[in-house]
């Protein structure tokens, strides 16, 4: 009998959401050594030290044990998007790599003006299973809702 082979699946991940808050309350959050300010399943977020001047890392402890270093790749404060890639995992990783973008969007008209539309992106090795694909979904899913709960907060 032959071995089943692994369900075929994409190898990124898109979550979204509208929140009901001006870009600015949001853009605010979104630093990789702060993520821990807003996203539940984190308990530690904080730089790395001993890194070159040149490389941001941070480490991000989740609430499970998992630590992971995270390397901003890329930064925009005028097109309000950061870009990051895990580099080390503990435990270790199932995958080769992933790299993630949030990307954030001033809402300018219509009903929903003044508020933010929040993309959360990442893309995986193609080494990367379905429980990979659908673990960065819900964790997505998760962080956007507790995004939005604390950019709503009244200040």
């Amino acid at each position: 009998m032959a071995t089943p082979s692994p369900i075929p699946t994409t190898a990124s991940v898109l979550e979204t959401a509208v929140i009901r808050a001006p870009l600015s309350h949001v853009w605010h959050h979104i630093k990789l050594q702060d993520f821990a300010n807003f996203w539940s399943a984190l308990s530690k977020s904080e730089w790395v030290k001993g890194t070159s001047p040149d490389t941001d890392i941070v480490k991000w402890t989740f609430k499970d044990g998992t630590i992971v270093d995270v390397k901003q790749e890329e930064h925009s404060t005028i097109n309000h998007y950061i870009t990051y890639s895990v580099i080390t995992s503990q435990p270790e990783l199932s995958y080769t790599s992933a790299m993630s973008t949030i990307r954030c969007h001033a809402i300018t008209s219509g009903e929903l003006e003044g508020s933010t539309f929040v993309e959360w992106s990442a893309h995986f090795s193609s080494d990367a299973d379905a429980s990979v694909i659908q673990d960065a979904k819900f964790k997505r899913i998760e962080a956007l809702a507790d995004l939005a709960r604390v950019s709503t907060r009244k200040h």
